[in-house]
């Protein structure tokens, strides 16, 4: 493996341990995760205009995925603990049910990409705690990272 394929969360005899990053550069970085949750579309209307038997869903899985991108580095074993400075939930329709979309924000050494993903992932278990009353056969699928910024690998976005 080369200097950018190294898994940096193994020591030279392949133990687990936390990558310090005392030495890198404080900088801006940003990363945008997005996932979706199939179901019925006659289940996504009712989602989206609050008509379920446990309330209003959107908001509780927009603060729940905000909730657990605060929460990553206690729920990832390797994470770092790092001061988010910014954080949006969105949820929207999608074709096959709803798309969940979080932007997570840091000026810190190491990159906010696990805080987007969980953000999404947690949202997402949150809609379907929320709607399996109505469709048990609801499935979360596709989280994914879409793009981030920052750091010495500065861009990516996904093709």
């Amino acid at each position: 493996m080369g200097a950018e394929t190294e898994l940096t969360h193994l020591d030279e005899a392949g133990r687990a341990h936390m990558v310090d990053i005392g030495a890198k550069e404080v900088t801006d970085r940003e990363a945008v995760a997005e996932g979706h949750v199939a179901m019925a579309p006659e289940l996504a209307e009712r989602f989206f205009s609050g008509d379920l038997p446990k309330g209003d869903a959107a908001a509780a899985a927009r603060l729940a995925g905000i909730m657990a991108a605060k929460r990553t580095s206690e729920l990832i074993p390797l994470c770092h603990p790092i001061t988010l400075t910014g954080l949006d939930v969105a949820l929207e329709p999608s074709g096959r049910g709803i798309r969940v979309i979080a932007s997570v924000r840091a000026t810190d050494r190491t990159g906010v990409e696990m805080e987007a993903m969980t953000a999404v992932a947690v949202a997402a278990l949150t809609i379907y705690d929320m709607v399996k009353g109505v469709e048990r056969g609801v499935t979360i699928e596709t989280v994914r990272l879409m793009r981030k910024t920052g750091g010495k690998s500065g861009k990516w976005e996904r093709g």
